[in-house]
């Protein structure tokens, strides 16, 4: 299929630049009948016996300001630890951070080991005592870079089920959670449940080949327990859905889905390219924000909901909604 076929012109104005508060006043397009609601009311869209999962992954203080050995400024965001002290990292300027240069990244001083194209790198960092520790006071929570506003408060960019730091973006369908939309959810007996996810550069990546199939998906490690998998399969059992919470949860759900719609614990990596075609095992509802043209998130969507998809998306720009990562949200079936 052709990448041309999964974009759409979104204009500079529709993209958030501010977050809402609070985070359930968000607004939420049920796109099965393109109905406008506010994310608190979720729980009035599902129905009891339903189970809702999310991934609570933390967004870790990955961006490193700092200069180079010779003079000059640095910046490395940390992806994700490649063990040993090594990590991979996306480096600016990159055409002069050649393996052996050395750099001092507030804490921390580490050296480029490898080169691996595209700005991307292999380094290997040494600090004063645990690396982790050291990132956790030298660098900043990475924004997306379609953002141009300020937090006042890092934690914004967390979302209320965020534990340990592993990401280098937030699942950010989640963003919209507060006790609140929890309490009602509860209260009409729908299940929560969690996986995690490391979220990756590669969320903001546009598709840069010609055809769909021709794009390599990034991998991502994810982690399922036997609560979720016990939870999954309680659902089942009931006659409820699953309803995950982001592209992130699809990805997680589906790669360890069985034939019998139940999920298997594990962690490993993923890198499950769902396109149209793809036949779901595990996931009949998805909230999503909106996202970025000609992305492998919006071929996700556009899988998972058909060609509606489209439609979903001109009904929310021409009603005002905001999109990207502190935008609105929409709910969605499985076709």
């Amino acid at each position: 299929m052709k990448t041309s076929e999964f974009r759409y012109e979104l204009p500079e104005a529709s993209i958030a630049q501010e977050p809402v508060e609070p985070r359930h006043a968000a607004r939420l397009l049920d796109t099965r009948d393109l109905s406008d609601h506010r994310f608190l009311d979720l729980a009035d869209l599902l129905e009891p016996g339903d189970l809702v999962v999310v991934n609570r992954t933390r967004v870790r203080a990955a961006r490193m300001r700092g200069h180079r050995s010779g003079g000059g400024q640095a910046e490395a965001l940390l992806l994700k630890p490649l063990g040993a002290d090594r990590w991979e990292a996306l480096l600016r300027p990159a055409r002069k951070l050649g393996p052996g240069t050395r750099l001092t990244l507030g804490e921390i001083e580490a050296e480029v080991v490898e080169q691996l194209g595209e700005g991307l790198a292999v380094v290997e960092l040494r600090g004063p005592e645990d690396i982790e520790d050291a990132i956790a006071r030298s660098g900043e929570v990475p924004l997306p870079p379609y953002f141009k506003g300020k937090l006042a408060d890092p934690e914004r960019y967390q979302t209320m089920f965020a534990r340990n730091p592993d990401s280098a973006a937030a699942p950010t369908a989640g963003l919209h959670f507060t006790p609140q939309v929890v309490s009602r959810l509860e209260a009409r007996d729908i299940r929560l449940s969690a996986v995690d996810l490391e979220v990756g550069l590669d969320t903001f990546r546009p598709i840069t080949s010609a055809r769909i199939e021709d794009h390599r998906i990034h991998r991502e490690r994810y982690r399922l327990d036997d609560v979720c998998a016990g939870e999954v399969a309680a659902a089942r059992s009931r006659q409820g859905r699953v309803v995950a919470i982001g592209t992130t949860v699809v990805r997680v759900l589906e790669t360890t889905g069985m034939g019998d719609g139940s999920v298997e614990v594990g962690e490993g990596e993923t890198n499950l390219y769902i396109t149209p075609g793809y036949e779901f095992k595990v996931v009949d509802l998805m909230v999503t924000n909106f996202h970025l043209p000609g992305t492998t998130l919006i071929v996700l969507v556009a899988a998972f909901m058909g060609a509606g998809w489209r439609r979903a998306y001109e009904a929310a720009l021409a009603r005002g909604y905001r999109f990207l990562s502190f935008g609105d949200a929409m709910l969605t079936a499985r076709a």
